[in-house]
C-alpha cells in the first residue's frame, strides 16, 4: 500500500490537477487506473479474505474504469464476480473504456441495470460516480444505491461513497453507505468531515507511488488533516526551573446563575492542561467545585477592569446568558487587547452585533455558526468548509468550527480537519471543556492556529481515552483526567 503518512486534503479540482500533472510528468491514466485496481484488489483480501462472490457497480469514468479493472482482477483470481453496469459500455470513452473491453476479452459477465439481478454476493464494490457527483444522485442511480444499501453485502466505495460529496462532506438519501472506502493519489476532504465519516466506513488510502509534494497550492487552498501524535510535538517544553506566572492566567467570563456548571468546567479543563492560574468572573462570588479555581464577583465593566491584565487570556461564553451583565461583559472584554476565545453565548451576542478582530478565536458548533452567517444549520453542515472560511472572513481571526471533523481555519495556513472524537462527545458542556483546553494552551505561550489545532486534537483523543468504558453516556467531565495524561505525556 502507499504511504498512509500524507495528510493533506484536497478538493475535486485539485485532484484532477494533480492527475493531471502525474500523467503529464509521464504515467499514463490506465498505468494508474491499473494501480488503483490494484490497490482495491489488496485492500479487499486483507478486508475480506473468506468472500467469494463479488459484484461491482459501474457508472461513467476513470471510477467505473477502476471498478472494470478490479474485476478482471477478481475474475483471474477464480473469484464469481459479475458487473452491473449504468452506463452501457459502449458510450464509455478513453481510459474507461479500455477497461471496459479488458473486463469483456476476460469473460468478466456485464449486465445492465435494467436486467441485473438482485445482490446475492458476499461483496459489493461501488464504483459508480466517485468524486465526479455535483449532485444528489436521481433516477436509475438512485435506484441502484437504495439496492446496495439494502444489500448485507460488505460495501466497497471507490475514492468517496457514490452520492457523497468529495469536497463538502455532504450527503442526501441516495448515498451509499459503505463499510470500506478506498481512495488513492489525493485524500479527498469530503471524507473527513460532516456525513462522510458516517457514510466512508473505514477509510484506507494509497497515493499510487505519487509524492505529496508533487504539485504546489497556496496554503490557504489546502486542508490538512489533523492527528494528534503530530500536533502534540508543537507542544513547548517546559524547565524545571519555573514557576506558576511564567504559564499564563486564563479568565473565564461567564457563570451566571443556573449556567455555573459551564464556566466550572472550562475552568477545570484549563487547569489540567497545565496553566499557570485560573480565575471565573461571574455575576455573583459562587464557590463551588475546585478551589485552585479563583472567583470574583464582576458587576460592570469597571470592575474586569480593574482586575485584568494586559496579557492574560480571556475564554468568554461558558455560562454568560445573555441577560445585560453578559452584554455589558462581552463589550468590556472587547475593550481590551488580550488574546480572546469566544464561545457559546459570547457567539450568539456576536451574531446580533457583528464585529471583525483578527487575533480572537470563535469556537461555533453547526447552529452558533448558523446564527453568525444568517443561515440554517442544515446549510452550514452541507458545506461545512465553506461555512469555516465565510465565518473567517466575516468575523477575522481563528474559526473552530466544531463538529463530526473539527474544522480550523485562520485564512492563511491550511484548514485543519480533526481526525479525533466519536459521536459520545455530542452531549452539553463539552465545547466548554474545549475552550478551557485553548485558553490554557494560549496562555502557556502558543499562537492562537496552533493552540485551535492542539487544543482539538487533544480534545478528540481525551474523548477517545474516556470512551474506553463506553462512549454512550459519557460526559464532558470524563475528558478531564485524560487531559492531563494526554498532554503530560507529550512533555
Amino acid at each position: 500500500m502507499g504511504d498512509g503518512s500524507m495528510s493533506v486534503l484536497l478538493n475535486s479540482v485539485q485532484s484532477r490537477a494533480l492527475d493531471q500533472h502525474v500523467i503529464t510528468a509521464g504515467t499514463s491514466g490506465f498505468e494508474l487506473m491499473t494501480r488503483a485496481a490494484d490497490a482495491l484488489f489488496q485492500v479487499i483480501q486483507k478486508e475480506s479474505p473468506r468472500a467469494k462472490s463479488f459484484v461491482v457497480f459501474t457508472g461513467a469514468g476513470n471510477n467505473a474504469g477502476d471498478g472494470y479493472l478490479l474485476a478482471s482482477m477478481l475474475h483471474a483470481a477464480q473469484k464469481t464476480v459479475r458487473v452491473v453496469q449504468l452506463k452501457p459500455g459502449d458510450d464509455l470513452q478513453g481510459e474507461a473504456r479500455a477497461a471496459c473491453e479488458k473486463a469483456q476479452l476476460a469473460g468478466v459477465p456485464m449486465e445492465s441495470w435494467d436486467q441485473a439481478a438482485d445482490i446475492d454476493e458476499d461483496v459489493v464494490v461501488d464504483a459508480l460516480l466517485g468524486t465526479g457527483a455535483s449532485r444528489p444522485p436521481e433516477g436509475d442511480w438512485a435506484e441502484a444505491i437504495r439496492q446496495i444499501n439494502a444489500s448485507s453485502a460488505t460495501v466497497y466505495a471507490v475514492d468517496v461513497p457514490t452520492g457523497l460529496m468529495a469536497d463538502t462532506g455532504g450527503a442526501s438519501e441516495a448515498t451509499v453507505q459503505a463499510d470500506h472506502t478506498v481512495s488513492f493519489i489525493a485524500r479527498k476532504r469530503g471524507l473527513s468531515t460532516g456525513d462522510g465519516p458516517d457514510y466512508s466506513g473505514e477509510q484506507h488510502f494509497d497515493a499510487l507511488g505519487m509524492q505529496e509534494d508533487s504539485l504546489s497550492f497556496p496554503s490557504e487552498e489546502l486542508a490538512e488533516k489533523l492527528q494528534w501524535d503530530e500536533c502534540s510535538a508543537r507542544l513547548p517544553t517546559r524547565r524545571l526551573n519555573t514557576h506558576k506566572g511564567e504559564h499564563g492566567h486564563v479568565w473565564v467570563v461567564g457563570g451566571s446563575p443556573g449556567f455555573a456548571g459551564a464556566a466550572e468546567l472550562c475552568a477545570r479543563a484549563a487547569l489540567r492542561c497545565g496553566v499557570g492560574r485560573v480565575s471565573q468572573a461571574g455575576p455573583t462570588e459562587t464557590f463551588v467545585g475546585w478551589p485552585e479555581v479563583m472567583r470574583h464577583a464582576v458587576t460592570g465593566r469597571r470592575d474586569l477592569r480593574q482586575m485584568l491584565q494586559h496579557n492574560d487570556i480571556l475564554a468568554v461564553g461558558p455560562g454568560l446568558g445573555r441577560s445585560d451583565w453578559a452584554r455589558e461583559m462581552l463589550a468590556a472584554v472587547l475593550e481590551f487587547p488580550n488574546p480572546l476565545i469566544l464561545d457559546a453565548d459570547a457567539l450568539r451576542l456576536l451574531a446580533a452585533e457583528p464585529s471583525q478582530r483578527e487575533d480572537w478565536v470563535l469556537t461555533p458548533h453547526p447552529g452558533e455558526a448558523a446564527a453568525l452567517l444568517d443561515i440554517s444549520t442544515k446549510e452550514v453542515q452541507q458545506d461545512r468548509f465553506l461555512a469555516a472560511r465565510t465565518l473567517q472572513q466575516r468575523y477575522g481571526g481563528t474559526v473552530v468550527l466544531k463538529g463530526c471533523g473539527s474544522l480550523i481555519d485562520n485564512g492563511k495556513d491550511p484548514v485543519g480537519a480533526c481526525a479525533h472524537g466519536h459521536s459520545g462527545m455530542a452531549t452539553a458542556g463539552m465545547g466548554d471543556v474545549l475552550t478551557g483546553i485553548i485558553a490554557a494552551l494560549m496562555g502557556q505561550g502558543l499562537s492562537s492556529y496552533d493552540a485551535v489545532c492542539i487544543g482539538v486534537c487533544l480534545h478528540g483523543v481525551a474523548a477517545e481515552d474516556a470512551a474506553q468504558d463506553g462512549w454512550r453516556g459519557m460526559t464532558a467531565g470524563d475528558l478531564l483526567p485524560h487531559l492531563r495524561t494526554r498532554i503530560s505525556e507529550s512533555q
